[in-house]
């Protein structure tokens, strides 16, 4: 076999003591470069993320993260309690007991709801004790609370009106009204307390019998 001819590339320099492979000097900036490339993988990555848990969850507000607009949760409108207005109910059956020493006013009182338009009202009565303090109109259906408001109103207006007519103080602020089943007797029961005193005949208000 022919041996091949020498050229220039064969012959090295004697003052050349460089030995195998020898890479050029690195360029400035590669190392922010590839800093650049992994933080934009990262916001990627964080960017799928997001979106991914919204998805799934379909509660995640972005008004934070990409400074749009926060949605916000409706709040739930309570539901308004019904007004019940109070009515004069003629059919109503209606009991009146006195709850206190004063004689004679169950059927006192009980004339008077009469002339107020109470036609039901049947007995008039004591009741068990005479030491009742604040008079109270009782119903047990829920369908009669607005009979039951409306009789309030008219013992309130005959307290009112006896007051002014015999120029003394109110004794009574309003009459309280209860859902109960302890009187079974009538639709509407009334117990006159010891707030409720009829005035007498000379201006003064009834006291009660010691």
């Amino acid at each position: 076999m022919a041996k091949p001819e020498s050229d220039r590339f064969d012959t090295i320099p004697a003052d050349l003591h460089r030995t195998g492979a020898h890479r050029g000097p690195r360029r400035k900036g590669r190392g922010w470069i590839a800093f650049a490339w992994a933080a934009l993988a990262t916001g990627v990555i964080v960017a799928g993320g997001v979106v991914g848990l919204a998805i799934i969850n379909d509660n995640i507000q972005f008004g934070g993260i990409l400074g749009g607009t926060t949605a916000s949760t409706p709040t739930p409108t309570p539901t308004p309690t019904p007004t019940i207005t109070p009515i004069v109910d003629g059919a109503a059956s209606v009991t009146i007991l006195n709850g206190t020493e004063t004689v004679g006013l169950a059927a006192s009182v009980g004339d008077a709801m009469r002339e107020a338009g109470w036609a039901g009202v049947g007995s008039t009565a004591n009741a068990s004790a005479t030491d009742f303090k604040t008079t109270t109109v009782y119903y047990v259906d829920p369908a009669n609370e607005a009979a039951a408001l409306g009789l309030a109103d008219s013992l309130f207006a005959k307290a009112t009106a006896d007051a002014t007519a015999n120029g003394v103080a109110l004794s009574i602020t309003s009459v309280r009204v209860e859902q109960s089943d302890q009187f079974q007797g009538a639709q509407l029961t009334v117990v006159l307390g010891a707030d409720f005193v009829e005035p007498s005949a000379d201006g003064t208000t009834d006291e009660p019998v010691q």
